[in-house]
């Protein structure tokens, strides 16, 4: 069938994409080597598509449907977006994505290159657009042409008419027929794209609710979106495991797979419940706890067990002894990484427990879990901001109401937004304790952390803490006990770092208990604000310095730019069968950089040789430079 053709369907409607599919999720240089491909008369591949009846398709956008069947697109949407976009010169009915993507693409008559549009194009009569040659013909660029040599006029002209002849090529198209079961052309589907991105149960059930309620995926976005806007990052799998849990009461998407179409009011009326919870208790958690950003937040599978719990409160929890022991719960699931492994099943146990007897039996799983629920100064033997302990450090310092050392304010409320005022400091200054001799380990304990504003965080810059410290001491009375730092002078000086460490961890878990036992008991101010033990673990890996931090911020920019997804911070490697906590990776894409097709990729800053030995065994491919990274990108993704 030729391009033109199929996109003329596309136009007509005859020719859709089902509500399965993903987006659109090509990058520039992507659709470039396709053009250059096909101008090139190179292979591209074959399309798949599947009969339906019309009233059967679940397809995506809202554009018409002819009456009797229409074709739904299994494999080649990417290619036939870029297509549709490169030559109409405006994305299709059915996109979701990225327009820029297609937008601007140019061909060199002299070098045959095509490339996107830059400052090299402006007023060069040898770069075309190719969209515009696509859709006004050669006329318009001939008058700009040398005409003479007269060969090299007719080569140009040559040239343009194989760009527009991309639009005649014939491309092999394989039909799915004789069935309209959703759940058998999924399964085709998958095994078609073994080798990308199958779809999960998540995707099955939406596509099953999209095919009653259309607009569920939009509506979904909406709310995602809201919550990103604030600060909050989450993904669609997670939101639908909100409404599963509030409209059926059970962890598995099956049990939303099996609504029948009736039962579609059930699910537009759980989002609207999930929305409604979701923002209670981000707002529970950021005022009563100060977890105020993604960064902090931690344990976002335990929100489909509390929209559950408050769906069963109706909306919201009236009694504040039950509401903080529900933040004691969370906190102690951030804490221990209990949804870290196993999620289904862990989420599964809990939802039944909370049907049983409510929050006493979930507070008792977890102490069956862990043997008890108190800290020991041990549990602070970690490094970098990614440990699981550091949304715990964050808190304290926001809800027991430290202090700036160098004006001594409060720094409970306006002064620590959303990640962007609050500054982390060493309290032992890196370059100190490197010259001294301490390891990077030792120099990143999360014992040696404190949080400043960043006037005084650049005040204190690498100053001696035997100097600094007492300074702080005599001019705001009590300050540095805010932050629980030790009070005897000699545990400020380098050559007492380590025993500085032992009795700041020492303090910051009896503050850390008394907080987390006045939740439990209900005896906590309203001012707002195992033994499968993890005690002695130490966590690998993790951002440790606000430099570090920008470098992979900018690289998180630059590959979005690329037209290829964010990475995660602070990502957890954990062990699936135990759910221990193994490392922490600075900028993860566990999935590959394109979803599905690359092998999951990281860059670690300046980490040590055994957080480098569990990600390659883990079976990522792993960065040690920003440079190495862009570098991998642009030769082998782009």
């Amino acid at each position: 069938m030729k391009v033109s053709t199929i996109l003329d369907h596309i136009d007509s409607g005859s020719m859709a994409l089902p509500e399965f599919q993903r987006g659109y999720v090509w990058n520039r240089y992507q659709v470039r080597d396709l053009i250059n491909s096909m101008y090139r008369k190179y292979p591209v591949g074959s399309l798949l598509i599947w009969e339906t009846r019309t009233e059967n398709a679940i397809r995506r956008g809202d554009g018409p449907l002819p009456s009797g069947t229409v074709n739904l697109i299994l494999d080649g949407q990417q290619r036939m977006t870029s297509l549709y976009g490169i030559i109409r010169g405006k994305p299709p009915a059915f996109f979701d994505g990225n327009h820029k993507t297609f937008t601007g693409l140019y061909f060199n008559m002299e070098s045959e290159a095509f490339e996107f549009s830059g400052r090299k194009m402006w007023n060069d009569p040898l770069w075309i657009n190719v969209t515009e040659l696509m859709q006004k013909g050669i006329a318009p660029f001939i008058t700009n042409l040398p005409k003479d040599p007269e060969e090299t006029f007719n080569l140009y002209i040559n040239r343009m008419n194989n760009i527009i002849n991309i639009q005649n090529i014939d491309l092999h198209v394989e039909e799915v027929t004789g069935t309209e079961d959703i759940g058998v052309v999924v399964d085709i589907f998958n095994k078609v794209n073994s080798g990308g991105t199958r779809l999960s149960e998540g995707d099955l059930a939406l596509a099953k609710i999209c095919a009653q309620w259309p607009e569920a995926r939009s509506e979904m976005k909406g709310k995602l979106k809201k919550w990103h806007d604030v600060g909050f990052q989450f993904e669609k799998d997670w939101l639908l495991r909100c409404i599963n849990t509030i409209t059926t009461g059970q962890a598995r998407f099956n049990a939303l797979v099996k609504r029948s179409p009736a039962e579609i009011a059930e699910i537009k009326e759980g989002l609207e419940k999930a929305e409604k919870s979701i923002d209670y208790l981000l707002n529970l958690v950021s005022s009563r706890l100060g977890l105020d950003h993604d960064r902090v937040l931690g344990s976002k599978y335990a929100f489909p067990l509390m929209v559950r719990y408050l769906d069963q409160k109706g909306g919201h929890i009236g009694d504040f002894r039950q509401r903080d022991r529900l933040l004691f719960w969370y906190i102690h699931t951030l804490l221990w990484g209990h949804y870290s492994a196993s999620t289904e099943s862990t989420l599964t146990q809990d939802i039944e427990a909370i049907e049983d007897t409510g929050l006493d039996r979930l507070i008792e799983l977890l102490r069956q879990d862990r043997g008890n629920l108190k800290l020991t100064s041990d549990d602070f033997i970690a490094q970098s901001k990614g440990a699981r302990f550091y949304p715990l450090l964050y808190m304290l310092a926001r809800v027991q109401h430290a202090r700036d050392w160098e004006t001594g304010v409060e720094l409970s409320n306006n002064l620590l937004g959303r990640g962007t005022s609050l500054q982390l400091h060493h309290i032992f200054p890196k370059s100190l304790l490197y010259n001294y001799g301490y390891s990077r380990q030792q120099v990143n304990q999360i014992a040696n952390f404190a949080f400043l504003t960043q006037e005084t965080n650049l005040k204190i810059s690498n100053k001696d803490p035997a100097i600094y410290l007492d300074r702080y001491a005599n001019e705001h009375p009590s300050v540095l006990e805010s932050h629980w730092i030790p009070m005897d002078p000699a545990l400020w000086k380098l050559e007492n770092y380590p025993a500085f460490l032992d009795e700041r961890r020492k303090l910051l878990a009896a503050a850390a208990n008394h907080f987390l036992n006045s939740l439990e008991s209900g005896s906590l101010s309203e001012r707002p604000l195992h033994d499968r033990s993890l005690a002695r673990e130490t966590s690998m890996g993790g951002i440790v310095s606000s430099e570090e931090e920008q470098v992979l911020l900018d690289v998180n920019v630059w590959t979005v730019e690329q037209g290829l997804p964010e990475g995660m911070f602070s990502y957890e490697l954990v062990d699936e069968s135990t759910g221990e906590l193994k490392v922490i990776l600075d900028l993860a894409w566990p999935a590959g950089i394109q979803k599905g097709y690359s092998q999951p990729v990281v860059l670690l800053i300046d980490e040590d040789l055994e957080v480098e030995k569990e990600v390659n065994q883990a079976g990522y491919r792993f960065f040690t430079s920003a440079e190495d990274f862009k570098s991998y990108v642009q030769n082998e993704i782009l």
